[in-house]
């Protein structure tokens, strides 16, 4: 018999409250299968198998929340049998006194059918709904207002879990890790001419963004630096066999960082796409589990709208954090001229454990050399 329990799905996570089933007892799942959608602190996740079995019983409830290890469900490994099953427990003259007084009760307030059939639609807990209606009773009006109600306490609640998940999380960081910072502006003028044109009659779902040529020189210049790559786990550097960066999104709740796999190995047009893609579905909270447990390095992005730099704080159990301000247009001194140019300062927060502010500073000139050549990272 397999436990299958509920993993850590970041590194600040401690608990988890399952919303849904993906499966039911008698199915046959694959590993890397979607089985459960369990909300954390910071979003909704799709958690996968990791190992082949069928469903023997499902443990965790949906609604039940739970601390991180906690047995969610029973598997059987394939070719193993079934336990003979338990005689089951007959219901008790106490318990069915109990729901036929409940149900007399019930019936004595007046609920509209209307009224009914939209709280079972929206699980709206009638118990607790107020009735305007005539001589109390509850109106389909009285349900849409408590639904709303319950969305928007729901919603305020969460955003305030999240935010004060990820305050505690950078507390943690700031305190334990020995964090260096260096910083360089790098132009842009040639990254972005050769982005003009190659984006130039292309339908707009097809464009290449500023942010993945940024995020494939990053994952590039990995390549050569790899102690930024990686993890500080039991006192020790563990260097990640993949280069996954993970991209910081904002939503309404704060801020995420799932990761791009083997980031450094994909054309720009996929690489874009799958940027893309990943910034709606983390908008819309869903992510794999392993979109939040794997990524080895962070980069973020400000955008048109940030300031012209920022030195970030780093995600434990990385070793490195690297972040590009706001594109501008700044005056450039070379071969004896000076121009204005569109210029990005990118900066590197890195663990001292692990690096140096030697290294830190090749890394940011390897991203910079990316950039003076953007043609040859399109492959």
């Amino acid at each position: 018999m397999i436990e299958f329990r509920l993993p850590a799905l970041g590194a600040d996570m401690e608990e988890g409250t399952l919303l849904e089933w993906k499966v039911k007892p008698g199915d046959v799942i694959r590993k890397g299968q979607v089985i459960a959608v369990v909300d954390t602190a910071k979003t909704a996740i799709d958690v996968e198998a990791w190992q082949e079995g069928i469903v023997h019983r499902l443990i965790a409830e949906p609604g039940q929340k739970m601390p991180v290890g906690a047995v969610m469900a029973l598997l059987l490994a394939p070719g193993e049998s079934p336990p003979t099953p338990e005689a089951g427990v007959a219901e008790t003259g106490t318990t069915a006194a109990v729901a036929q007084e409940d149900a007399r009760a019930e019936a004595r307030r007046r609920i509209s059918p209307a009224a009914r059939r939209r709280a079972e639609a929206l699980g709206v807990d009638l118990d607790t709904v107020v009735g305007t209606g005539p001589q109390g009773a509850v109106t389909l009006a009285d349900v849409e207002s408590a639904a709303h109600a319950h969305a928007s306490r729901a919603a305020d609640s969460h955003a305030q879990s999240m935010r004060a998940a990820i305050a505690a999380a950078m507390t943690r960081a700031k305190r334990e890790i020995p964090h260096y910072y260096l910083c360089e502006e790098i132009p842009l003028a040639k990254a972005l001419a050769w982005l003009t044109s190659h984006n130039a009659g292309r339908p707009l779902a097809e464009r290449l963004l500023p942010a993945s040529l940024l995020l494939k020189a990053v994952a590039l210049a990995l390549r050569r630096y790899p102690e930024f790559n990686g993890f500080f786990r039991e006192g020790r550097f563990v260097s990640a066999s993949q280069i996954n960066p993970g991209v910081a999104i904002t939503t309404p709740q704060g801020l995420l960082a799932p990761a791009l796999f083997a980031a450094d190995t994909k054309p720009l047009t996929v690489l874009n796409h799958e940027l893309c893609e990943l910034v709606a579905r983390t908008r819309a909270g869903r992510l794999t589990d392993a979109e939040l447990r794997e990524a080895t390095v962070t980069v973020s992005n400000l955008g048109d709208q940030g300031p012209q730099a920022a030195f970030a704080v780093i995600v434990p159990p990385q070793v490195a954090i690297i972040a590009f301000g706001r594109i501008l247009e700044r005056p450039w001194a070379s071969e004896g001229r000076l121009e204005a140019i569109p210029t990005v300062m990118a900066s590197l927060s890195a663990d001292h454990r692990v690096s140096d502010g030697h290294r830190g500073g090749l890394l940011l000139r390897e991203i910079a050399e990316n950039l003076q050549h953007p043609e040859e990272m399109e492959a």
